[in-house]
């Protein structure tokens, strides 16, 4: 099982969520007996019927930081780029209709984004080649294709989930619109890959509350997890809107009503929690790290990258690896800034050796979305962009 593997191939992984694997255990040897298998959520028992009814005729999304990715990118004539989350294909659109005879290698794990990346394909002959697949599997991708190490001019990778997939109640992403309790970006590839119904009905207490600790960073973790598992004791929860009411009934109304999202408007108290099972059951912070050293594995000597993330977490995972931090072993760092160990020591070693020898960074700090973009893209408000030459 895919979904077993990664854990057990994850040091980050094995140590915080040891709860997670061992409960994980149990749930495998029980999976065709398990009770939430008769219910009507999404499972193992029902895999390609949601995500077969996904259409692709919705518009695609406004490409976050346009103006400041073609900038930092600095994409010749003729070169080759490539998109790493060719999501909507916005940005990948607008770098071939400003770049004379540019090649966009366009890479996706979403089956649905690769359909309308081979749309493009077809209306720009020979200028945009789609490969599905995850960040883990493009260095196999490019071999396949004779493309060398090395030989990329510009590299554009865009984390976590695109417009497109939010805006799909079918996939189970999105807190305002109902739908099967899914969030897999690649299921459809991976029939056994155990989905978020799967994580909030199968796993104890515990390891629910390490998750949306982890990967939430979700100061009343303890209190959704325990308001799951009783909530899950008389229905399985499979539903979007279902898991957000038990989340939002768990809290007082001081704390729901409380958050404030960065343009301070009311957000909802669930969407940690969504957050937090989405990237666990995407793997997404492993696949970051390996689509930044793919990153590195590809581009030329003098060859741009921009990184935009959208969350804490994945931000600050791009600001080590671009600072040449050892991320090998990643639950030593956990990705959280109270697990730094002597930091001031840190930066001061890094002032004097240089920084890292690979990445030369384009601006010092991080890009942020002008107020223009943010009130045109509200979703884009929480983007960072991290820029930097491959040295």
């Amino acid at each position: 099982m895919i979904f077993h593997m990664s854990l057990r191939s994850n040091p980050m992984l094995r140590k915080t969520n040891l709860a997670v694997w061992r409960a994980w255990q149990s749930w495998k040897l029980g999976l065709h007996t398990s009770t939430v298998g008769a219910s009507p959520g999404p499972g193992p028992w029902e895999r390609s019927e949601a995500l077969s009814s996904v259409s692709t005729e919705k518009p695609p999304h406004t490409p976050v930081m346009l103006k400041e990715v073609l900038q930092y990118l600095d994409i010749q004539p003729g070169q080759v780029v490539l998109d790493m989350t060719f999501g909507g294909g916005g940005h990948t659109k607008a770098i071939l209709n400003m770049v004379p005879e540019v090649t966009v290698l366009a890479l996706d794990r979403d089956p649905t984004a690769i359909s309308l990346a081979e749309r493009l394909a077809k209306d720009h002959s020979g200028r945009v080649k789609p490969l599905l697949g995850r960040f883990s599997e493009l260095e196999t991708l490019l071999s396949n294709m004779n493309v060398q190490p090395g030989s990329i001019d510009a590299v554009l990778l865009d984390a976590g989930c695109s417009s497109m997939q939010m805006d799909q109640a079918e996939r189970g992403f999105s807190l305002s619109k109902d739908g099967p309790l899914d969030m897999r970006m690649d299921g459809e590839r991976y029939l056994d890959m155990p989905c978020a119904a799967d994580v909030v009905n199968t796993l104890d207490q515990q390891a629910l509350a390490s998750i949306l600790t982890a990967y939430g960073e979700e100061r009343h973790a303890r209190k959704i997890a325990s308001a799951i598992v009783e909530a899950r004791r008389v229905n399985p929860i499979t539903r979007t809107q279902q898991l957000a009411s038990v989340v939002a009934g768990s809290l007082p109304a001081a704390v729901a009503y409380a958050r404030k999202d960065r343009l301070h408007r009311p957000a909802h108290v669930a969407t940690k929690t969504f957050q937090a099972l989405r990237i666990f059951v995407n793997d997404e912070l492993n696949e970051l790290h390996a689509g930044l050293c793919a990153a590195q594995a590809v581009l030329r000597t003098g060859g741009h990258l921009c990184a935009i993330t959208f969350h804490s977490l994945e931000d600050r995972l791009v600001k080590r690896f671009l600072r040449g931090d050892d991320l090998s072993n990643l639950d030593h760092y956990h990705f959280s800034p109270r697990n730094q160990g002597n930091r001031k020591k840190k930066l001061m070693d890094e002032r004097r050796d240089g920084g890292s020898v690979h990445w030369l960074p384009l601006r010092r700090k991080v890009i942020t979305p002008e107020k223009d973009d943010v009130k045109e893209n509200p979703r884009g408000r929480s983007s960072k962009l991290r820029a930097a030459l491959k040295l």
